[in-house]
This record gives structure tokens, sequence and C-alpha cells, in this order.
């Protein structure tokens, strides 16, 4: 295992985003573009999004992109604009079930070494190089998180939007974690070990829910997103 993870190191050595042969002072200007384009293209949209994620490994006939795909499609056909990380797996079946429904469909797409390219099925494409500018455009344009079975990137949305929301960062908004099955021992965890040893309160459980059904999120999203 050691082997293979050293052969992964240097097969992506000299591989990295940020060379260091340009000088912070120009890779303001970089992220600061970014920043620019991003608030451009997001403020012109006028109903309200919501952000759907998960593994970018779920393959197409899979149950979890079935039903990210059905949730999009309803809340599009509801007037939601849908926002995903325009990559495939979870993130292609939100885009692909906006686009089902005629609706918005966004593409907040990420620039990384393998595995993310933009999904056919975006019709508002953002390219990104950084990942906490992208998150910014998450957290900023985006009313409700739906979460679906996901690795790192989905964990790393997950708590660093209930880490915002408990510290006071942004207001309140719903976070839907949907698949008990797969969530379910994180939330034990977080309160037989969180919670028990008081390194969060009783109400930080509140930030979140899990819901398995398509008909409840579509239900708990209308009646919390209104517009």
């Amino acid at each position: 295992m050691q082997r293979k993870f050293n052969r992964m190191l240097q097969a992506e050595n000299g591989y990295c985003l940020e060379k260091m042969t340009t000088g912070d002072s120009w890779r303001m200007f970089r992220i600061l573009s970014e920043f620019v384009e991003g608030f451009d293209t997001l403020s012109a949209i006028k109903q309200p999004a919501v952000t759907i994620y998960g593994s970018a490994r779920t393959p197409e006939d899979h149950p979890d992109y079935i039903k990210a795909r059905e949730i999009a499609c309803r809340l599009a056909n509801h007037g939601y604009a849908i926002i995903t990380g325009g990559g495939p797996g979870i993130m292609e079946a939100a885009n692909r079930g906006a686009a089902d429904a005629g609706g918005i469909s966004i593409g907040l797409n990420i620039d990384l070494p393998h595995e993310q390219e933009s999904n056919p099925y975006v019709n508002m494409p953002l390219d990104f190089r950084y990942f906490f500018v992208r998150k910014v455009m998450f957290m900023k344009y985006s009313m409700a998180f739906i979460c679906l079975p996901g690795g790192f990137g989905s964990l790393d949305e997950f708590f660093e939007s209930i880490t915002l929301i408990q510290t006071r960062k942004v207001k309140p908004f719903p976070i839907i974690l949907v698949g008990s099955d797969f969530w379910g021992g994180l939330v034990d965890w977080i309160r037989d070990r969180l919670l028990a040893s008081g390194k969060i309160e009783d109400e930080d459980l509140l930030l979140f829910e899990t819901i398995d059904e398509v008909d409840k999120v579509v239900r708990h999203i209308r009646k919390t997103v209104v517009f």
C-alpha cells in the first residue's frame, strides 16, 4: 500500500494547479477574476437555487444517481435552479434532472488533475481553479444543500456548511443528508462522540437532517425555501 502511494506521488510530481513560477501578487489577480466572474454570473439568477452534491464516482445505473436526478428534476419543475460541482456521478445526475425539466442547470467545475470534467447537462457553466472561491459560490448563491452519498469532497462541503451556520457566519439554511444507510454511522458518531463528550451542543444536531424519500426531500425544500 505504501509503495502504491509513493508511486502515485511520483506520478503526480511536477503537477500542481499553482506553479511556483508565478508570484503571489499576480496570483491574487487570478483569484479576484474568479470571484468577479462567479458573482457576475450567479447574481443574475433570480429564482432560489439548491445545491446537490455527492460522489463523482457514482455510475448512471446506481440508485443514488437515479434519486439525485429525480430530486433535481422535481425541484426544477417547481422553479428552483440547481447547482452542482459540474462533474460526473451525482453532480451529473442532478444537472441532468434539471435539464430534463428545462430548468437552470449550473455547474461550478473545479480544475483537477483527474476525474473532473464538466458534464454535458450543464447549461450555465463556471470553471474554477481554487476550491475556496468555488465554495464561496456554493454558500452565497444556494438556499439549501442536498447531500447524497459521497467521499471526501462531500464530507468537506457538509462539515463546512454546518460549521458556518454553527458559528453564525451565514444564515441558517436547510442541509439534508439523503440516505440513512450511508450517513447513519456518521450521524451516530457525531451524537455518540462529539455531543456526548461536550464538543457540540444539542442544538447543533438540528443543523442538518437525514431524509430518504424523494417526496419528503422535495416537500421539505418547498416548505423551507419559499419564493
